[in-house]
């Protein structure tokens, strides 16, 4: 086994911005959750009653499980919540000796995780931006251990990105630092006040060590078809990584079971921690979640 190297100071400076995140955002009886996969371990964030139905929540790219702090609050009343970190992104999770290099990797980390979380029946899953992305691989994978899917802005799900989106993120994505991102998020988010500790966080992030993220093309119209998970696909109105209204008409001509809206005045990067939208974004998917007394459990 390869020994873990020590800790830099770029590492200290992000885990401890990470645990100012979670002590000022997340609510109190927070707890951290470490499950071991064939692929590392994984760190989740978890709240809410512990024999309540469970919810797990993938964040997007380089955002940290720390982003789901208000769906936490608001939802952990009905459901366990458990929030992520993604292996090979930033986050507390730690790679183990399987790289995650493809879909199927992916999906073989989710069953491990599931299991390890000891979901013997089905589940709620949401995913963000390239979360999203990862969630709608894992229902196409194994439909039959979800029981709702929720997609916040979903990326390279329904359509691809914008070239102005991909033109302004490729200086952050090539030399990544502090500077960049926050260039990169205030261009993105409109200017729009994001939670400083959350934004710090995003920022220290930059100088994380990280995998090259597992990419590929959309799922396959047929398949989309033939999924047979109720979905509740909720996209942002202000969105520059893709045309929301076209996205959204898409996911709802392809997914049979799929209910879909455009939440105005939020972006993408602003999602789904953006403080005047994340009512309304608590609201639909408390809705949607909510179990249908006909549920077969």
């Amino acid at each position: 086994m390869t020994p873990t190297p020590p800790a830099t100071t770029a590492d200290a400076a992000f885990l401890a911005a990470y645990d100012a995140t979670i002590a000022a955002t997340w609510p109190p009886g927070t707890t951290p959750t470490t499950v071991p996969t064939p692929y590392g371990i994984t760190h989740l964030n978890s709240y809410g009653p512990e024999d309540a139905p469970p919810l797990v929540l993938l964040p997007g790219g380089g955002a940290t499980s720390t982003a789901w702090y208000a769906q936490a609050a608001a939802l952990g009343r009905t459901h366990r919540v458990h929030a992520a970190d993604l292996i090979g992104e930033p986050g507390r999770s730690t790679a183990g000796e399987r790289p995650v290099r493809s879909v199927a990797d992916l999906r073989g980390w989710l069953d491990a995780l599931l299991d390890g979380l000891g979901a013997t029946g089905p589940v709620a899953l949401a995913g963000h931006s390239y979360g999203g992305w990862i969630a709608l691989h894992y229902a196409l994978h194994a439909p039959d251990r979800l029981r709702k899917l929720v997609l916040l802005d979903p990326t390279g799900c329904f359509s691809g990105f914008r070239p102005g989106y991909l033109l302004h993120a490729l200086p952050m994505l090539l030399r990544p630092n502090a500077a960049r991102t926050r260039a990169f998020l205030a261009w993105e988010t409109g200017g729009a006040e994001l939670e400083p500790h959350w934004l710090r966080l995003r920022e220290a992030a930059a100088g994380f060590p990280s995998a090259r993220p597992v990419t590929g093309p959309r799922p396959q119209p047929d398949a989309l078809r033939a999924l047979d998970v109720p979905t509740l696909i909720l996209l942002a109105g202000d969105s520059r990584a893709h045309d929301a209204a076209k996205t959204a008409a898409t996911a709802h001509r392809l997914l049979p079971r799929a209910e879909t809206a455009v939440l105005p005045d939020v972006s993408h990067h602003a999602l789904p921690l953006h403080a005047p939208t994340a009512p309304e974004l608590n609201r639909r998917m408390g809705e949607f979640l909510r179990p249908d007394p006909n549920e077969k459990p």
